[in-house]
């Protein structure tokens, strides 16, 4: 049995008969009272946001969760496609359990969350820093670089990205996935 002393960043929990991973937590410690382990919580399967608070040494109940490399192939009407790159086998998944499906591209690499109980995708994350091709910009004006002064983009995966005056048509660039956010000029 696991307590709360075992809370970390990315653990899942099954609470309530759903299963929550934890975003945050942090220890309250008064000098009457006993200490308080709280945790700020989403949803696996809905996406909802709650924050529980539990006494120092309490039960809790982890899941064990295997992360899979798998393969993004392609998205259809039943959703998005992977592929097992150590198997080969094909599983479909919804867009919601994607982290940012906006940012897949065919044959992209990604890490699939799989409950070990009942050996059903929970989520698929993408890894943090993705390199994406840039198809549309408008053009910069030449010597303005002085200031922080972003432009939208769209990249290879139809999303729009906020860019550096700097950035052209057909340069690659890398983005932080979870954040959406450009982080430098790649040279190919």
């Amino acid at each position: 049995m696991a307590t709360t002393a075992d809370i970390r960043t990315g653990l899942i929990l099954k609470l309530d008969g759903g299963l929550y991973s934890v975003i945050e937590f942090g220890q309250n410690k008064t000098a009457r009272a006993a200490a308080k382990v709280w945790a700020k919580l989403k949803g696996v399967d809905n996406g909802r946001t709650m924050e529980m608070t539990w006494n120092s040494g309490e039960t809790i109940f982890p899941v064990r969760v295997e992360k899979k490399p798998f393969q993004f192939l392609y998205k259809d009407d039943t959703g998005y496609n992977f592929m097992d790159t150590e198997t080969f086998e094909q599983i479909s998944v919804g867009e919601e359990m994607v982290d940012a499906p906006k940012f897949l591209k065919d044959g992209q690499d990604v890490f699939v969350l799989i409950n070990g109980e009942t050996e059903q995708p929970m989520s698929v994350e993408l890894p943090d820093k993705i390199v994406l091709k840039v198809t549309y910009s408008e053009p910069g004006m030449k010597g303005d670089t002085a200031t922080r002064t972003l432009k939208p983009a769209t990249v290879e995966t139809g999303a729009t990205v906020n860019v550096p005056l700097f950035v052209n048509e057909g340069d690659v660039i890398r983005i932080n996935s979870k954040t959406g956010d450009y982080i430098e000029r790649v040279k190919e």
